[in-house]
C-alpha cells in the first residue's frame, strides 16, 4: 500500500503483516535470541520434580542455525538467507511470507546440511522460517526466525497487525510498526483511521517512535468488525478483521489456578505453576500474540548458565506455547514437572506452566485443551504474583495496562 507523504520526505507504505495465526505450529525455536522464552523448571521444585527436570529432554546433537537471525530488519533482497545444521541433517524447512501465507520455494543441499531460497526475496516483506533437523540418533532439533526485508530508499514501511480477514480475540490491539523512527507523528497518524462496527471510540497511541497502536477504552465487543484505513496522496487501502468470542483467562499466582471465562461464563479452572518467588510472573493484562505447538527454550536466551558455561536448561520442544510478552513470558505445557506441583508450587522463571506430556500429543491434557481453545488476541490476566514491577504496555501486546486517560494523552490526533 503506497501513498505519497511529502511531510515525511518519502513514501509511507503500509502493509498488512502478521502475528495473527498459529506460528510455525510444526515446531519452532527462539533460543539464544531476544525476545526469547524465559521459563525453565526451577530449583524450587520438589526433589521428584527436580529429577524430572534433569532428564526432561534428551537433547539432540543437531544444532540448527538460521542466517540472518530472529528479528532481523532491513535484510537485503539478495542477502544470503541460509539454514544450516551441524551434527545432523535437515528434515524440513518452511519459509513463508507472513502477510499472504505463501510458501517460498527453496533447495536443500545434497548432504542435507543446508537450505536456501530459490529466488531473491521481495522488498518490505516479513518472512517466517521454521526448520527441523535430526541427529544420528533420530533426535529432533528445531529453530525459527522472523525477518523483514529492506524497504526502498527513503520509504517508511508500516507493518499492520492483525492480518486482513483474520479473526482475533477481544484484546487484540491494532499495531502499526515502522522500520524507521517517525518524527512527524501527527502527520503519519492522521493518515490512518481505525473504526469498529460496535461504535466504540478507537484512539491511537504512540508507544515509541516506531510503534503506533489503536484500541478502544475497553476490550473490543465480541462479534464486531474493525476496519483500518489509510487515505493519503489519493491512495486508499483498507484492512478489516473480525473480533471473535470473548475469552478472558485469569491466573491467580497465589491460589495457583487459572480461571477461563468465555462470554462471561466460567468454562474451566486449570491448576497452574507460575513464576517462582525468585522469578515471579508479571502481574497485569497480557494478550496472546503467537502460538507454537512446539518451541525450543534455552537458558542461553536469558543468560542463565552453569559453572561450566553451559545453559542451565535447554528443552528442544516445549509443547503448546503461547507468547504473552516480548521479553519472554509464555503460557505453555510442562511435562517435566511432577504432577503435584500444578496447583501447589510456583516453579518457573516467569512463565505460566500447564500440565502436559512430552510431545504434546495428548489432547486431554490441560495445556492441550487451553491451546486448542485459545486464539491470537485472547486476554490472559495475572494477579497476586510477587512481581513488583509494572508491565510496560509495549512489552508484547500489553496496551491494556495503560490507563485510558494516559492512552488518549499519547495520541497526536485526539
Amino acid at each position: 500500500m503506497v501513498a505519497a507523504a511529502g511531510v515525511l520526505g518519502g513514501v509511507l507504505a503500509v502493509t498488512a503483516l502478521g502475528g495473527t495465526s498459529d506460528a510455525a505450529t510444526g515446531g519452532s525455536g527462539a533460543a539464544g535470541q531476544t525476545p526469547a522464552p524465559a521459563d525453565r523448571p526451577s530449583a524450587a521444585q520438589t526433589a521428584d520434580a527436580a529429577k524430572a527436570t534433569q532428564g526432561a529432554e534428551d537433547v539432540s546433537d543437531a544444532h540448527v542455525k538460521i542466517t540472518p537471525g530472529w528479528g532481523a530488519h532491513d535484510v537485503g533482497t539478495h542477502d544470503p538467507v541460509r539454514v544450516t545444521v551441524s551434527n545432523g541433517k535437515l528434515t524440513k524447512v518452511t519459509m513463508t511470507a507472513v502477510a499472504t501465507g505463501a510458501e517460498i520455494p527453496g533447495t536443500r543441499s545434497a548432504d542435507g546440511t543446508s537450505w536456501k531460497p530459490d529466488s531473491p526475496l521481495k522488498r518490505a516483506t516479513r518472512y517466517q522460517i521454521a526448520a527441523e533437523a535430526h541427529d544420528a540418533k533420530g533426535r529432533a532439533a528445531h529453530e525459527n526466525a522472523t525477518i523483514t526485508t529492506v524497504s526502498p530508499a527513503n520509504d517508511f514501511i508500516g507493518h499492520v497487525s492483525p492480518q486482513d480477514g483474520s479473526t482475533v480475540g477481544v484484546g487484540m490491539p491494532v499495531t502499526v510498526t515502522f522500520d524507521k523512527a517517525i518524527t512527524d507523528k501527527a502527520a503519519v497518524q492522521s493518515q490512518i483511521q481505525v473504526s469498529s462496527s460496535s461504535g466504540q471510540r478507537v484512539v491511537g497511541h504512540w508507544l515509541n517512535d516506531g510503534r503506533l497502536d489503536f484500541r478502544p477504552e475497553t476490550y473490543w465487543k465480541p462479534g464486531s468488525t474493525v476496519t483500518v484505513g489509510l487515505n493519503a496522496g489519493g491512495v486508499q487501502k483498507t484492512v478489516t478483521f473480525k473480533v471473535g468470542r470473548s475469552q478472558i483467562s485469569t491466573v491467580d499466582a497465589k491460589t495457583k489456578r487459572m480461571t477461563v471465562v468465555r462470554n462471561g461464563k466460567t468454562i474451566k479452572t486449570i491448576p497452574i505453576s507460575s513464576g517462582s518467588p525468585e522469578h515471579p510472573t508479571y502481574n497485569g493484562r497480557m494478550v496472546i500474540s503467537e502460538k507454537f505447538r512446539h518451541i525450543r527454550m534455552s537458558a542461553a536466551s536469558v543468560n542463565l548458565t552453569e559453572k561450566d558455561g553451559k545453559p542451565s536448561y535447554d528443552i528442544a520442544a516445549v509443547p503448546h506455547a503461547m507468547r504473552l510478552s516480548d521479553s519472554g513470558t509464555f503460557i505453555h505445557g510442562n511435562y517435566w514437572g511432577a504432577d503435584r506441583i500444578f496447583g501447589k508450587v510456583n516453579t518457573s522463571h516467569g512463565c505460566v506452566g500447564l500440565k502436559d506430556v512430552r510431545g504434546g500429543g495428548d489432547a486431554k491434557q490441560p495445556a492441550a485443551w487451553f491451546f486448542d481453545h485459545s486464539m491470537i488476541g485472547d486476554v490472559v490476566i495475572v494477579k497476586n504474583s510477587d512481581d513488583k514491577t509494572t508491565l510496560a504496555p509495549d512489552n508484547g501486546l500489553s496496551d491494556w495496562n495503560m490507563p485510558w486517560s494516559e492512552w488518549v494523552a499519547g495520541s497526536t490526533t485526539n
